[in-house]
């Protein structure tokens, strides 16, 4: 095996089965593995994942790794959170994928979140002193979960509170996303 920058890193990826933004979670994925990472997609069941374009249309499926309920935490580097309105909504009320989330914050381990994603870090409350970016509707919810700022820039990473978070805006802020996440996921 050569050497690859990502090898020995294992992230952490959550979904919903249904809505995740398709170029959220599959370039992430795609290009973290193609660095060496592992990278394990869990999802609330364990069927296949609806990807959406653009939040309306169907794009690929994918499988799953593991599920909310199985999965352990501790196992993790970095914790990834991709967007998609739909994605980012019914996540937020599985009380499983917010332990994560929570776990991962008090744990000094970094997460990333693009688009829609932050709303996770919304309702799991960890978001208090941190700076960050999101799709624009989300940026009130951002403010009102106690974060310091919300700016509109294609990358963030804020390591204020304990533990590093990166953000980004769209899937046209995936290089920018990417670079970020893979320097969180070296320096954890």
């Amino acid at each position: 095996m050569s050497d690859k920058p990502l090898n020995g890193h294992r992230v952490l990826v959550l979904v919903t089965n249904y809505g995740v933004e398709q170029d959220e979670l599959l370039v992430p994925v795609g290009r973290l593995r193609e660095d060496g990472a592992e990278v394990i997609i869990a999802a609330e069941a364990a069927e296949p994942v609806q990807t959406l374009v653009g939040d309306k249309d169907p794009g690929e499926t994918v499988e799953p790794t593991t599920t909310f309920e199985t999965l352990n935490p501790d196992e993790y580097q970095l914790l990834l959170i991709p967007g998609g309105t739909i994605n980012a909504d019914q996540l937020r009320l599985q009380r499983k994928a917010l332990e994560t989330v929570k776990a991962f914050a008090a744990s000094g381990r970094p997460i990333a979140a693009i688009c829609h994603g932050p709303w996770a870090l919304v309702e799991a409350d960890v978001l208090r002193g941190k700076t960050l970016t999101s799709y624009p509707s989300v940026r009130t919810d951002i403010r009102n979960a106690g974060a310091r700022d919300w700016v509109d820039e294609a990358v963030v990473s804020d390591s204020a509170g304990g533990y590093t978070l990166v953000t980004s805006r769209t899937p046209g802020d995936l290089d920018d996303f990417l670079n970020g996440v893979s320097r969180a996921l070296v320096g954890s």
